[in-house]
């Protein structure tokens, strides 16, 4: 009796270990998603100030989710680099520092050599065209460089331009000597045109102006506003016809995103398609409240003469064929990229522009 009793309990204690041994694979193998009752609850890392008309889509955004998802999906945004830095973001979302983020491209320079393209100086002429042209071109193109998580999807802001303190620009010439915060290409530019770049995160410029660091800085009309950079530039260098954009991606912990229920995740698709059109028109209607901010603070644009802006784009020439060459020696088809946005920047000036990623009007 005691035997078939001892048997048993051995039984017993081995079916235990087995199960537990099932369970910690089981840890390892799956992805984990943090459950609250009937809730998920994930983590979104933003780097914009929560005062930024961004940064206040990205928390809206996560409410929306919420909202359909009939508190299935629960997301807590963190703005101002609170969870991880703006040059962190990607990485911390591969990595599940966070569970989704939104950050710039260029941040992490020579990861994203495909979708450079939305950097360079081909003036883009506003916010939703821009942000309609990088969205076709991941779809197009679909680049292996952002396999690594789940691309929720892309925007990019109106045109960049150069903006100093206290001295006023007018030719090429103007910009030599001139300390100008850029990054990735815009850098190239910026060199290109006579400057010398100086590269650090957007929300250590004002005080880099303040203190003298640099004399200029390389950033689209909204800025002006959205980070209040017009207290402390006195000069917008408008030139058209080199404007440059940046993009900016929100992505999601593949893992965290394929543990998800199917139907929470044709939900999130949904949303995301109207946040596209959100962000585009957004960045436009910023631009023109920067324009208004700049000059309410008695700030200047200067436009630039088009024989002079001819001059600037035909020294902006060799960013573009840096593009190409360095996506030909990773065997990426960058001057197709390149053919494409050009196409559909002509179209925008014909007037025969007209996307998916925009609404009809």
């Amino acid at each position: 009796m005691k035997k078939k009793c001892l048997c048993r309990m051995s039984g017993i204690k081995s079916s235990l270990i087995i199960v537990f041994i099932g369970l910690v694979i089981c840890s390892f193998i799956l992805p984990t998603v943090a459950f609250s009752g009937d809730t998920i609850n994930l983590t979104y890392s933003g780097f914009m100030p929560p005062t930024h008309a961004q940064s206040k889509l990205e928390a809206a955004w996560c409410k929306e989710v919420g909202k359909r998802t009939n508190g299935r999906v629960k997301i807590t945004h963190y703005s101002g680099q609170t969870l991880t830095k703006a040059a962190q973001n990607y990485q911390g979302v591969k990595s599940g520092l966070s569970d989704l983020g939104c950050s710039v491209l260029q941040y992490t320079r020579g990861r994203f050599p495909m979708m450079d393209f939305i950097n360079l100086p081909l003036g883009y002429p506003n916010g939703q065209i821009a942000t309609a042209i990088i969205n076709e071109v991941y779809e197009k193109f679909a680049p292996k460089e952002l396999d690594e998580v789940k691309v929720l999807y892309l925007h990019a802001h109106g045109p960049g331009f150069i903006h100093t303190k206290d001295k006023p620009v007018h030719k090429m010439e103007d910009l030599k000597g001139l300390k100008i915060r850029s990054h990735g290409p815009t850098a190239s530019m910026v060199q290109a045109l006579g400057g010398t770049p100086t590269a650090f995160p957007m929300n250590e410029l004002y005080q880099s102006l303040q203190k003298g660091v640099v004399q200029a800085g390389l950033y689209p009309l909204e800025s002006n506003k959205g980070w209040k950079m017009a207290e402390v530039t006195d000069y917008v260098i408008a030139c058209y016809p080199t404007a440059y954009s940046l993009g900016f991606f929100v992505v999601m912990n593949k893992d965290k995103w394929n543990a998800l229920p199917e139907k929470d995740q044709k939900i999130i698709e949904g949303i995301n398609g109207e946040w596209i059109f959100k962000h585009g028109k957004t960045w436009e209607a910023g631009a023109f409240e920067g324009i208004n901010f700049l000059l309410q603070a008695g700030n200047s644009m200067i436009g630039i003469d088009p024989k002079e802006a001819k001059r600037w784009k035909k020294a902006c020439e060799p960013v573009l064929q840096d593009y190409i060459d360095l996506n030909n020696e990773k065997g990426l088809p960058g001057e197709e990229v390149l053919k494409y946005v050009e196409k559909r920047l002509a179209d925008n000036e014909k007037g025969k522009f007209e996307s998916n990623y925009m609404e009809k009007k």
